[in-house]
């Protein structure tokens, strides 16, 4: 039996494909550095945690479809300290961010129709756009520029009648890049003059270093274009409990958006729990996790850029950036480290950039790398990489 031409399509994770080759290392006893994924070492912080433990509950039901109520009443609460006024009724509920961006697609493309996302960009947007049936068209920013918002004429360039929308991630995973108001209003301008959605994924919203976070909800007159998918995995340090949610305040979109909801019944109950109890984190919450990432930051970009051969622009926000190596092929690359490289028994694993491009070729000599890791295993692994660096360019010289 053969499976679906879907499934043939369905892209490997580049950030989790390499797993395996880790997996053998640290058999062998080698001690991995993972800044291949975004699995924040921050702890989740108490409270959300004993407000599960703590809850009454004698039967735990289905909540409604679009999330319990109480959690979107909270929620709206939330979204005004961060400058969104939403109601209730706008709110919707997901299992974790990633069912947020499916269900967009599902509700606002049909299959064959286009999607416009500057790239590098998420990898999973991929086979999110394979699962609805829906054509990525990548518009191309760059390492040179620190990965700015590509101009106009190239997003005018790419635009057919099939094409529905613009997706972006601000602040950006992979690159960490912020959008200025300025770009977030070029992209108003541009899905007012094509009648396009924009979709806006804005999981790192705390996270912002240099510049001020623009949602796509603050641009003036785009309440009928915009859905925005959000997630309480970063922020919280909470990924596992698999929560996010789906805001807009269109109507017909949320209404669609609710009948895939009511199929897949109701999002995680106890997690809901979790997230309605983070709203009451005190306002400075976000402090000391901003600070720590921002360290991070500054001390891997500052080790990078001292590499022979290597660039890196200074990321804006999130906790990502990627880095240009003296390198021709960054999965061969990549898989090397884990496989035939340790530097006193260390090595350490990064994300291949080709993932992260939908166009063919780009990335070849680019890697995503997450300062998730505290201050001593990022220099740590900062020394694993200048050392593989240079063992390469000694063998080339050879």
């Amino acid at each position: 039996m053969n499976v679906s031409q879907r499934g043939e399509q369905m892209p490997s994770s580049p950030i989790r494909k390499l797993v395996p080759f880790a997996e053998a290392a640290k058999k062998k006893g080698v001690k991995v550095y993972h800044l291949n994924i975004g699995q924040p070492d921050i702890e989740t912080p108490p409270a959300i945690m004993e407000a599960v433990r703590s809850a009454d509950i004698r039967v735990l039901e289905y909540s409604h479809s679009a999330g319990n109520e109480s959690y979107r009443r909270k929620l709206t609460e939330y979204y005004k300290r961060v400058g969104i006024e939403v109601n209730h009724q706008e709110i919707l509920i997901t299992a974790g961010g990633s069912e947020a961006i499916v269900m967009a697609f599902m509700s606002c493309l049909d299959p064959g129709d286009e999607i416009i996302i500057p790239e590098p960009f998420y990898a999973n947007y991929n086979g999110f756009a394979v699962m609805a049936g829906v054509k990525v068209l990548p518009v191309t920013s760059y390492i040179d520029t620190g990965f700015a918002l590509p101009d106009v004429s190239a997003f005018e360039a790419v635009i057919t009648p099939r094409t529905k929308a613009i997706l972006i991630c601000n602040p950006n995973n992979p690159t960490g890049y912020l959008y200025s108001k300025a770009e977030m209003e070029a992209l108003k301008d541009i899905c007012l003059r094509h009648n396009l959605f924009l979709f806006s994924d804005e999981a790192y919203r705390e996270f912002c270093y240099d510049g001020t976070y623009i949602s796509a909800l603050h641009l003036e007159g785009m309440d009928q274009h915009v859905v925005l998918m959000d997630t309480i995995s970063k922020r919280y340090s909470a990924c596992g409990a698999r929560i996010g949610a789906l805001v807009t305040k269109n109507k017909d979109v949320y209404a669609t958006v609710m009948k895939f909801a009511q199929a897949r019944l109701s999002p995680p109950g106890l997690a809901q729990i979790m997230g309605e109890a983070a709203v009451d984190l005190p306002d400075d919450y976000f402090d000391a996790p901003k600070a720590e990432y921002q360290a991070r930051r500054d001390l891997m970009i500052r080790r990078l850029n001292a590499m022979e051969g290597v660039f890196c622009p200074n990321p804006g926000g999130a906790f990502y950036a990627i880095a240009r190596l003296p390198i021709d092929d960054a999965d061969r690359f990549c898989q090397w480290l884990l496989e035939s490289f340790t530097h006193n028994g260390q090595t350490v694993m990064l994300a291949p950039a080709t993932g992260f491009y939908g166009t063919a070729g780009l990335g070849k000599n680019e890697v995503r790398l997450a300062y998730v890791l505290n201050l001593q295993d990022i220099n740590a692994a900062m020394d694993c990489l200048e050392e593989a660096l240079k063992k390469i360019r000694l063998e080339v010289r050879d």
